[in-house]
């Protein structure tokens, strides 16, 4: 026994048309295709909105990726690193800042 399939239907949002049609193989799924003026622009498995098709039409940029060093670690000390002595500049400052 096959289970039924939902029938392919199409309507609009906006400016967009939607193809709603079921992947193969799922009886109670649908995947919307997302078309403007005939193009394909994606597809999503969840009802569209206008939001949705417009981020599809014009994705926002993503800026470059910035390059991580896993061996620098910022603010801390390496290891086996003899301690910190204070800048004899430090210590007058903070002498004068007492008083």
């Amino acid at each position: 026994m096959t289970l039924p399939a939902h029938e392919r239907t199409q309507f609009k949002i906006g400016k967009y048309d939607i193809v709603a049609q079921p992947p193969f193989g799922s009886a109670h799924m649908l995947c919307y295709t997302v078309l403007l003026n005939g193009r394909r622009l994606g597809a999503l498995y969840s009802m569209p909105s206008e939001s949705d098709c417009r981020f599809l039409e014009s994705p926002p940029k993503v800026p470059p990726l910035k390059v991580f060093y896993v061996t620098s670690r910022p603010g801390r000390p390496k290891k086996n690193a003899p301690p910190k002595t204070p800048a004899p500049d430090d210590s007058a400052t903070r002498e004068e800042a007492r008083e």
